[in-house]
């Protein structure tokens, strides 16, 4: 292998994970989740982001693509740094990195082996951005999904105490900790900001896959059309979440013999059919040999 390749290789390994590692270190930064988006922004400046829409690398992407990556930053609360324009230089320099990597490592010793894995690993580092955007998403919306009963509770408390619905929403936000607390606020935010209590909740409901939190989202919003009283309903819909997540544990925990099989199989039981029955064969094997 010509020594400019390796150092072209090198250089490209560096520029990839380093961009990977911006956008891992600088996703930390939770500030965006308080900065309002919809119509409640549009509507105070019309005509604002397309004056100030920049041409980028989306306009090169599929539009499918590009809406289910900005959907998946939006699940995974939008990151500073997890921007889509990001995401899709990360791509690139990554597929680079892994490519020339992998034309130096075989062709140290070219064979079908190496080749496979080396296509393997350039294909799967291309996806590796959309993997982390994905797996990170998933958590999140686990997380406000595991939350939510005890901040029902707390709310419950709350408005039985004699707080109105957005003072204990308020309160369960500022003592709260996880995205769920993040949602609330900014739910509050767009409330403050001259957004109407309706498109609030939903705009709540669209920022979160949790099927538990759009039923809650559902219901309040019915409550406040209807009149209904609202400590009834958050008592209601925290027994319901409770009872599901309960649900959940014991569906997780009887697909744990399903997940054990695998494993069981072929990675535990030949070990130990090789322990118990080499002493066994060698013996057999020095008796008639």
């Amino acid at each position: 292998m010509p020594p400019l390749i390796a150092v072209f290789a090198a250089l490209a390994v560096a520029g990839g994970f380093g961009a990977l590692i911006g956008i891992l270190v600088g996703g930390r930064d939770r500030r965006s989740a308080v900065i309002p988006d919809g119509p409640s922004v549009t509507a105070a400046a019309p005509g604002l982001a397309s004056a100030t829409r920049r041409k980028g690398l989306q306009d090169f992407a599929p539009r499918g693509y590009i809406g289910m990556l900005e959907r998946q930053i939006l699940l995974a609360g939008r990151p500073a740094a997890w921007t889509v324009d990001k995401i899709l230089i990360a791509k690139p320099l990554l597929l680079l990195a892994s490519l020339l990597s992998a034309v130096w490592w075989v062709g140290l010793d070219p064979n079908p082996f190496r080749i496979g894995v080396g296509l393997f690993v350039v294909v799967l580092s291309f996806f590796v951005p959309d993997l982390l955007i994905y797996s990170r998403a998933i958590e999140r919306q686990q997380a406000i999904q595991n939350a939510l009963p005890d901040t029902l509770d707390q709310m419950t408390i709350s408005v039985e105490a004699g707080l109105g619905f957005e003072s204990a929403m308020l309160k369960a936000g500022n003592s709260g900790r996880g995205p769920l607390a993040e949602e609330l606020i900014r739910t509050l935010q767009d409330m403050s900001i001259g957004r109407s209590r309706v498109d609030a909740y939903h705009a709540l409901a669209a920022r979160t896959s949790s099927v538990d939190l759009r039923r809650f989202t559902r219901s309040v919003i019915q409550a406040d059309l209807y009149g209904i009283a609202i400590g009834e309903v958050l008592r209601v819909q925290a027994g319901e979440m409770r009872m599901r997540r309960r649900q959940r544990a014991e569906e997780q925990a009887m697909k744990v013999p399903v997940k054990v099989i695998f494993p069981l199989m072929f990675c535990i039981l030949p070990v130990l059919f090789i322990v118990l029955l080499t002493p066994a064969v060698l013996s057999i094997v020095d008796a008639f040999s």
